[in-house]
């Protein structure tokens, strides 16, 4: 594998984000595009997209909740990528940009059989903020930077 990481900023960029969101998750979990696209994919909206070769094949995306706090989400490795360390660079990439805007903390709501991937991660678990989607329940979570 020969990974590029983007910082996709650009439409052609975010394009490669939506697809593999749509590989990624919504044709794997049965997830409609009114379901995985919401109103915080805008134009603020900040995506990480890492390349094998030109090929798209993990994301995630973030954008701000306050003057030091954003929302990382839609965090999604392909499935034929996944156990290769991809999620953790896609996360770790995101985090550099955030702290390089200036933010200071981010939330992300998990689902449950992923929290233990973000607790080694710095991610603090607050079971007391349980959220029960369409698909998947989930367990907000935290992190200082």
């Amino acid at each position: 594998m020969d990974i590029k990481v983007l910082r996709a900023t650009e439409l052609w960029q975010q394009a490669g984000a939506f697809s593999v969101r749509i590989n990624g998750m919504g044709r794997q979990h049965h997830i409609s595009l009114r379901q995985e696209f919401d109103e915080h994919d805008g134009p603020d909206t900040k995506y990480i997209v890492l390349l094998d070769e030109e090929y798209p094949v993990a994301t995630c995306r973030f954008y701000e909740l306050n003057c030091d706090m954003v929302m990382l989400g839609r965090v999604v490795v392909l499935p034929e990528y996944r156990g290769n360390g991809l999620g953790r660079l896609t996360i770790n990439e995101a985090q550099k940009w955030i702290v390089e805007l200036g933010y200071s903390r981010i939330i992300l709501e998990s689902r449950e059989n992923k929290v233990a991937f973000y607790e080694k991660m710095g991610y603090i678990a607050d079971y007391s903020q349980k959220i029960h989607g369409d698909t998947f329940d989930c367990i907000r979570m935290e992190k200082e930077l």
